[in-house]
């Protein structure tokens, strides 16, 4: 094969592959449901010491969302039942910091009525390294891009979290954590795969990727 047509060759290759990864972050819709505690109900009591406590919340196409606080650090969990979600890593992706979330989900699918292959939710970060005039750790904020688990998926394995998108560090941050979303999630293995920061990397993070 002639040099010329090699480099024609590769050049083919490479924009079939990033005109079908384009085509398919293009195809995909949005849609948004909340976990405001007004419109989840309460899973158990509630944690006298620290107000931690487990809150189960509609999601789409027949999800639940499972919302659990403990030591003033939250999770945030999907699956078709409590139980199921509980099972899933991201139950248990707990951040080293203090950490919250806001109410809003945005759920990215194929088409609209589609179910979700990902999540994407707004985190907030306690920085004890940097205080504000009354000594309290100010806040970082990333957006955390989630895998949900496809249909037939092994009970366990497939609701982790893919990328951290550091917002103060990227003005594009939704963007990115979109196309992060519709590109990454779907063929990630939540059991063998590594979160990865997506974009340029900020404080919130560094305090987001596990050490």
């Amino acid at each position: 094969m002639s040099r010329i047509s090699l480099i024609a060759l590769t050049l083919t290759s490479t924009l079939l592959t990033f005109g079908a990864a384009m085509a398919q972050t293009v195809q995909n819709v949005s849609s948004y449901t909340s976990t405001d505690p007004k419109q989840c109900r309460q899973a158990g009591a509630v944690h006298d010491e620290d107000g931690g406590g487990t809150r189960v919340c509609p999601g789409p196409q027949g999800l639940v969302v499972v919302v659990s606080e403990g030591d003033l650090r939250e999770t945030v969990s999907v699956g078709r039942t409590r139980k199921a979600a509980e099972a899933e890593p991201a139950a248990r992706a707990w951040f080293g910091p203090f950490s919250s979330t806001t109410h809003t989900i945005e759920w990215r699918q194929e088409a609209k009525g589609k179910p979700p292959f990902a999540m994407i939710q707004r985190w907030h970060l306690a920085d004890i390294a940097d205080e504000d005039k009354d000594g309290r750790p100010k806040t970082k904020q990333l957006f955390v891009v989630t895998k949900l688990a496809p249909a037939g998926a092994k009970a366990g394995t497939g609701v982790c979290h893919v990328a951290y998108i550091d917002i103060a560090a990227n003005a594009d941050a939704i963007e990115l954590a979109r196309k992060a979303a519709d590109t990454l999630a779907r063929d990630f293995k939540c059991d063998t795969g590594k979160v990865q920061a997506v974009g340029t990397s900020g404080r919130a993070a560094e305090l987001a990727m596990p050490r």
